[in-house]
């Protein structure tokens, strides 16, 4: 068991809960890769992404938990958090204030207790797939277990995208709105 994947496992069993993650051969880096891999819709994969605005007591993190299917609308977030200036964090300060690579970034179990939104679309499924720490392990869950998990505060982040669309297909449908 990977260091990064126990640390994911001891965290929900803190909170009572026991998660089976799965392990690939093939990366789930990315949340195609994760549906595929798990023969789920985009929409169930569970993307955890760092932010940070930038403080006068250094760096302040947040973390997204958005479906696989959506983008992040930064100005949205911006207002959320009441945070104007927020960025993406860069790969090396995912990994120093989680304690995770990019595309393992579970969403609990980090280095330090990070405030948390959790995109509304992902209460539409039963149940929803997350990393466990790395690149190549997943776990399914609950997305009101993941909420409880996470401390989540649920309210749209993602931008407008037609429903039900793939990513490519919305992307044609909007450049012709």
């Amino acid at each position: 068991m990977p260091v990064a994947t126990q640390r994911v496992l001891d965290a929900a069993e803190r909170k009572g809960v026991k998660l089976e993650v799965t392990f690939f051969d093939k990366s789930t880096h990315t949340a195609a890769d994760a549906a595929r891999a798990v023969d789920a819709e985009i929409g169930q994969i569970v993307k955890s992404l760092v932010f940070v605005s930038e403080e006068v007591d250094g760096i302040q993190p947040f973390l997204v938990l958005a479906s696989g299917a959506n983008t992040v609308d930064l100005q949205l977030l911006a207002a959320v958090l009441t945070t104007p200036r927020i960025r993406r964090a860069t790969a090396d300060e995912a990994h120093e204030l989680t304690g995770f690579s990019i595309g393992g970034i579970p969403p609990f179990g980090h280095r330090q207790t990070i405030k948390t939104v959790m995109d509304p679309d992902l209460t539409r499924y039963d149940t929803v797939w997350a990393a466990a720490g790395t690149a190549n392990a997943v776990f399914p869950v609950a997305p009101n277990t993941l909420r409880i998990l996470t401390g989540a505060v649920v309210t749209p982040i993602s931008a407008t995208q037609p429903p039900h669309l793939e990513p490519e297909q919305a992307a044609g449908a909007s450049s012709n709105a």
